[in-house]
């Protein structure tokens, strides 16, 4: 497993050397962007705005926009020092806290750690010591030129290190347009749809969700690769947009009830036949 950032990780006098591994992959199938006449790539260029002339990475800098049109130009070694001392410091455990107290909204990316050299036995007693007091450790750490608010736990007995966004990166809930400050929902209509939820509970298992559109393109992908046909339905489903809510969560609660084994059926079938006939004499 490729490491992608080396330091060490503090609590207390404590010290730990890791090694950071990226603990998740994007899977996402990256398509191409072709001539569609001659089938051959297409380039990006880097152009200046103003000469219109094609740019060289080395002629390229980076700045701030402070104002519309201006900027202040910041030079390649500045940034370089800046970043190589704030990486050479060693990464300090601030708090510790209860992991249900962060909202998820926070989290952002995860990675592994690994011990480095001579750091076993420290690994282990942080490990231990999360596990023992239920909780997690929140500290600070520059990944790639940007200072990140992190989230350290145990998983599978191994510490992970989990960035999570500033406060200020978070955007506000109520800033969000079209949502109802007041419920009108009936109390039949709140106890239907807890009896649906209590009808899909279950314990989470990871691994009985696929990614079905990733899946999808890819057999198309392999379909056209090896010449076969290709036949999509056309058939449109018909919609409405007037539902109505009560009908829709029974439906869905009777959709969710297992099916009567055939041996059952049969058997209820004869009863109801027997009770008719003996009625009937």
């Amino acid at each position: 497993m490729h490491t992608m950032w080396k330091g060490s990780i503090s609590f207390g006098l404590v010290n730990i050397p890791i090694k950071l591994h990226t603990a998740t992959e994007d899977k996402d199938i990256k398509l191409r962007t072709l001539h569609k006449t001659c089938h051959a790539p297409i380039k990006y260029e880097k152009k200046c705005s103003a000469c219109e002339k094609e740019v060289a990475p080395e002629e390229i800098v980076k700045a701030y926009e402070y104002a519309k049109g201006k900027y202040v130009v910041l030079d390649k070694d500045d940034l370089d020092k800046l970043q190589k001392e704030n990486e050479d410091k060693a990464v300090e455990i601030i708090d510790f806290v209860k992991m249900e107290e962060i909202d998820p909204i926070y989290y952002d990316k995860c990675y592994y750690m690994s011990s480095g050299d001579g750091g076993n036995k420290a690994y282990g007693l942080l490990r231990e010591a999360l596990i023992e007091s239920g909780k997690v450790g929140i500290a600070k750490i520059i990944i790639r030129s940007k200072e990140q608010l992190a989230v350290i736990r145990v998983y599978e007995n191994t510490l992970v290190m989990e960035t999570i966004h500033f406060p200020d990166e978070v955007r506000k809930a109520e800033d969000v347009p079209n949502v109802p400050a007041e419920s009108t929902i009936a109390k039949k209509e709140l106890e239907t749809a807890i009896l649906l939820i209590d009808q899909l509970t279950t314990a989470f298992d990871p691994t009985k969700y696929t990614d079905e559109y990733r899946t999808a393109l890819l057999e198309l992908i392999e379909a056209k690769k090896t010449g076969q046909e290709v036949v999509t339905s056309k058939e449109k489903v018909q919609t409405s947009n007037v539902m109505d809510l009560m009908a829709a969560l029974q439906a869905s609660i009777d959709n969710t009830q297992p099916e009567q084994p055939p041996e059952e059926k049969k058997g209820k079938t004869k009863t109801k036949t027997r009770k008719k006939v003996a009625k009937e004499a």
